[in-house]
């Protein structure tokens, strides 16, 4: 079969039949994709479920971004979900929605980048759907295995807890400017594109700062300070941040160049960027951190004119955008 062909050559048997084998079985896949469900070991009792969808247009443009790129990202942004709640990700569906003219190399493409994120974290493809539409839709559902612990929740911050983080900050931000600006040619321009198409969270982090008492902690996806937010609302708390110059510099310092021939704010990157996917965590204060994660700030009590909810930097409200919104940009 002549990978070049439209899926619309293929009937969906063919078609999943010329794909499937190139997909990983996960360490709990009992039963992989070829039945009426996949069936999925789950030795803690519960598990742990998210689902997310990538849109042509909307999360991934085929100008810039292969097969392969939208099936990692796709993976891990559902991985990045998982790890937040203190779980390991164990299994993923995936549903796919393709114009007929789609070529089926694209289809491929896909799968292997799927097993690209996956396969090394002994995470199975076990399942999902197609259907024919008008846009190219990819649709991930994702289990995971808390492994006896309790979930981290986003509503279990406390006054005094030291806010804290795993993974990179502004660097997904970049790598779009640069896609959508078209002036590369920077020392780290490739690497901060390549951090947009094929974000790599600290999934490790999640497990690892359950373990080590976090109260609180989520995925960074639409930026650190609208997530922050979302955390210290569903906490009734304030968190006050550092100025990126000070907790972070070395991330400020990496978008520095790109920023600068860009007309941007490295600053604004680090506080507003999303696609990133690392762990906001809060811990109790005097309990050490995790490796990977770096202290941001702390967790305050509300008080007049600092309801719940807010988050300042450096005791003040940041003057930007707080970060992405999927309705209001």
């Amino acid at each position: 079969m002549r990978p070049d062909r439209p899926v619309s050559a293929l009937n969906e048997d063919e078609l999943i039949a010329s794909f499937v084998p190139l997909l990983p079985r996960g360490r709990n896949t009992l039963v992989p994709t070829g039945d009426d469900a996949a069936v999925i070991a789950a030795p803690d009792g519960r598990f742990c479920v998210s689902t997310d969808v990538l849109v042509e247009g909307h999360h991934f443009r085929p100008a810039w971004s292969t097969g392969a790129d939208v099936g990692w990202r796709a993976a891990m942004q559902n991985l990045a979900d998982i790890a937040a709640m203190g779980a390991e990700p164990t299994t993923l569906v995936v549903s796919l929605v393709l114009p007929p003219a789609t070529p089926v190399a694209w289809v491929h493409d896909l799968a292997r980048g799927l097993t690209e994120a996956c396969g090394p974290l002994g995470v199975g493809v076990d399942g999902g759907d197609l259907s024919a539409g008008e846009q190219l839709v990819v649709a991930v559902t994702v289990h995971g295995d808390l492994g006896g612990r309790e979930p981290v929740l986003r509503s279990g911050a406390r006054p005094g807890d030291v806010v804290a983080h795993a993974g990179v900050l502004g660097r997904g931000a970049a790598g779009y400017a640069l896609l959508s600006g078209g002036r590369r040619g920077g020392a780290d321009d490739e690497d901060l594109v390549r951090d947009f198409l094929r974000p790599r969270p600290a999934l490790s982090a999640g497990v690892a700062a359950a373990r080590a008492g976090a109260r609180a902690m989520m995925d960074v996806s639409d930026g650190l300070l609208r997530d922050a937010r979302r955390l210290a609302r569903a906490s009734g708390v304030v968190l006050d941040l550092a100025p990126p110059a000070d907790a972070v510099p070395a991330a400020v310092a990496a978008l520095a160049d790109a920023a600068t021939r860009l007309g941007a704010d490295p600053v604004e990157w680090v506080l507003t960027g999303g696609e990133d996917h690392g762990m906001l965590a809060t811990f109790p204060a005097g309990v050490p951190l995790p490796a990977g994660f770096i202290p941001l700030g702390r967790a305050d009590e509300p008080a007049p004119g600092r309801p719940a909810g807010t988050v300042t930097v450096g005791g003040r409200q940041p003057q930007v955008r707080p970060g992405w919104d999927h309705f209001s940009g």
